[in-house]
């Protein structure tokens, strides 16, 4: 996908640090198939919604391929 957004599953956040600069793992799974393969994506701090914990549904913003925002679905 070059440029979307996609609702997931997320499995769980994972805080790093690669020489000092903070990142994020976020692992996620398909909505059609939440115990299937787990994807995760890398993206700074501050690109991931506060207080998302796992099972929660999460919509990531793609651009050029990759996930470059992590955020709540709207209400509908």
């Amino acid at each position: 996908m070059l440029k979307g957004t996609r609702d997931a599953i997320l499995k769980k956040i994972q805080p790093i640090s690669i020489h000092g600069q903070p990142s994020c793992d976020v692992y996620f799974s398909d909505v059609e198939d939440p115990d299937g393969q787990v994807h995760v994506a890398r993206v700074g701090p501050e690109a991931v919604v506060h207080n998302l914990e796992a099972g929660d549904r999460i919509q990531l913003e793609y651009l050029v391929g990759a996930v470059v925002k992590v955020t709540r679905p709207p209400s509908s």
